[in-house]
């Protein structure tokens, strides 16, 4: 797909991978709507900043609704806005475990299912979902993010499936650990120079979307190749 002049809209879009995809897109010619819980400090001329919480499916409609209304379609789609908990199972509160699912399983689907009318009756589009190699492999005290994560995945993996045959791509992505504010709720794990930086991954993103209309990137794993140095 050429990006250049295509609708572009991304969940979580003020920070780390979901800002580099926006900055990737722009550069590209695309035109971007950033949806994001608190204002984003992107400027440009092809970029919308609109202030929607996923977990709220009446703030999500109404989103898609103002895009939708202004260019009646949505041509890429990336699932991104996210966010994960640290800790035993049995620690772990109530309204963290449903503000994972929520954002991570719930959001996701109500943003896909918005999307996709306009994304079927055009016959070329390109959702993308954001995992986490913790969607691939269970690890300890990580067990409710692994649980939302493992979800995407197999969310990911039916609806590409459903939806191949209307020309509309679905990528999953399984990144590592990533140098962003994502461990800002771990007591142990500190954000460093040896996990992938956000803009790689954007740029291997971006680089399954521009992929020739047969030509499909179903899963995507990314990880440090050193990420202990």
């Amino acid at each position: 797909m050429n990006l250049e002049g295509k609708i572009c809209v991304v969940t979580g879009a003020n920070k780390g991978i979901g800002l580099e995809c926006v900055k990737s897109f722009l550069e590209r010619g695309a035109i971007v709507y950033g949806l994001c819980r608190s204002g984003c400090e992107t400027k440009h001329e092809n970029y919308t900043c609109i202030h929607a919480d996923v977990q709220v499916w009446e703030q999500l409609e109404s989103a898609f609704n103002q895009i939708l209304a202004k260019h009646e379609r949505v041509d890429v789609l990336i699932n991104n806005a996210g966010l994960g908990y640290f800790g035993f199972c049995e620690e772990m509160s109530n309204e963290q475990w449903n503000t994972m699912f929520n954002t991570n399983v719930t959001g996701l689907f109500y943003a896909t299912k918005l999307a996709l009318p306009s994304m079927k009756k055009h016959g070329e589009a390109h959702i993308i979902n954001i995992a986490s190699i913790a969607g691939l492999e269970g690890y300890q005290q990580v067990s409710g993010y692994c649980a939302t994560k493992f979800a995407v995945r197999g969310f990911s993996d039916a609806l590409y499936k459903e939806v191949r045959d209307f020309g509309v791509k679905v990528t999953c992505v399984y990144p590592g650990s990533v140098k962003t504010d994502f461990f800002r709720h771990s007591e142990n794990i500190t954000a460093h120079d040896n996990m992938l930086m956000p803009w790689d991954v954007a740029s291997q993103i971006t680089h399954a979307i521009e992929s020739s209309a047969n030509f499909h990137v179903v899963n995507l794993e990314i990880r440090p190749l050193k990420p202990r140095g």
